[in-house]
C-alpha cells in the first residue's frame, strides 16, 4: 500500500514529486491526457504537504497558479486546504460551477499574497 502523502518527510515528498513528474511527462508524450491531469494533481498535492499551512491566514488573498486576473480569499484553514472564494481582479466573488459556496483549496496552487 502506497504511504499517504501527510505521512511522508519532505524528503520522500520531494521524491514522490520527481517521480510523479516523469510519470505526467510520459503520459503527455503518449498523449494520454487523463493520465497526465491525475498525476498534476497528485504533484499539487504533494507538494502543499512540503509547505507551512501556517503561513496562510484567514482573510489573505492570494492569486491563483495558472489561472491569471483570479484570486482567492482564505475564509478558514483546514490542514493543507485554504477555504473560501474565488475573486475577479475588481475583488467580487465568482460562482464555482453555478454555486456560491466556498470551495477548497489546495495552498500549493498559490502564488504571491495580494493583500491580506
Amino acid at each position: 500500500m502506497e504511504k499517504r502523502f501527510s505521512d511522508m518527510t519532505i524528503e520522500e515528498l520531494r521524491d514522490r514529486v520527481a517521480e510523479l513528474t516523469e510519470q505526467a511527462r510520459k503520459a503527455e508524450q503518449m498523449g494520454m491526457v487523463n493520465e497526465y491531469a491525475v498525476h498534476q494533481r497528485k504533484i499539487i498535492m504533494a507538494k502543499s504537504y512540503m509547505m507551512n499551512p501556517a503561513e496562510y491566514q484567514v482573510g489573505e488573498i492570494y492569486e491563483i497558479e495558472g489561472d491569471p486576473g483570479i484570486f482567492f480569499e482564505i475564509v478558514y484553514m483546514n490542514g493543507v486546504f485554504a477555504w473560501g472564494y474565488r475573486l475577479n481582479p475588481q475583488g467580487e466573488r465568482l460562482e464555482v460551477q453555478g454555486s456560491e459556496e466556498q470551495e477548497a483549496m489546495p495552498i500549493s496552487m498559490f502564488g504571491k499574497k495580494v493583500q491580506s
